[in-house]
């Protein structure tokens, strides 16, 4: 896809956990710094999980971040100069940010986000569809599944070494020792709901 930078455009990284989402998010940033783009990164408060003030994917890459509570406090930092706007794991902010987005883009802004598009019991993820739907363009990378080794599109949250069940709360911030990379056939969620019966009943 070509589009002149003045235009204004959201990307969107998306897919389970583990299937390379910040990374693909830092190495865009990378490139853009590198031919002098000016560009701001953004991290939801809530992920703690590496490293306070920079994004760090599972491979240990990393790039500068400014951490916030909520998507309002983005357009407290972006300036008449700011090329780009990226945001990782934008599913941990609020609803808003979809709406500044759709700002930053209408006046000039390159945005790039990355999120997970299901949570863990493999439904839409908050306002993802939302973002999904307005983006240009759309990156939905997969992981591999740790069962069976084939293409993961789903992440499984693990508590104490079982699936968790479908009541869990949805937000849960861990990496390696609370989730794993499930295809759609090992993916597990005990207590679910059937919303389809099967045609043979």
């Amino acid at each position: 896809m070509y589009l002149k930078q003045r235009d204004g455009w959201i990307e969107v990284i998306t897919g389970p956990m583990f299937a390379g989402k910040t990374e693909e998010l830092i190495r865009r940033v990378k490139r853009l710094e590198f031919a002098n783009q000016n560009v701001i990164v953004f991290k939801p408060k809530i992920d703690v999980r590496y490293a306070d003030g920079e994004v760090v994917s599972h491979n240990n890459n990393r790039t500068k971040s400014i951490n916030i509570s909520s998507s309002s406090e983005i357009m407290k930092y972006v300036a008449d100069d700011t090329d780009v706007v990226a945001i990782d794991e934008i599913q941990f902010l609020d609803e808003e940010a979809v709406n500044i987005c759709e700002y930053l883009a209408d006046h000039g802004k390159r945005v790039i986000v990355s999120g997970l598009d299901r949570d863990f019991r493999g439904e839409p993820f908050s306002f993802m569809p939302r973002l999904l739907s307005i983006a240009e363009d759309v990156t939905k990378l997969t992981a591999i599944c740790v069962v069976c080794h084939t293409p993961a599109t789903r992440t499984q949250r693990i508590i104490n070494h079982q699936p968790a069940s479908y009541t869990d709360p949805i937000i849960l911030v861990g990496a390696l020792d609370s989730y794993e990379a499930r295809c759609r056939h090992c993916h597990q969620v005990p207590n679910k709901p059937v919303h389809y019966e099967s045609l043979h009943d």
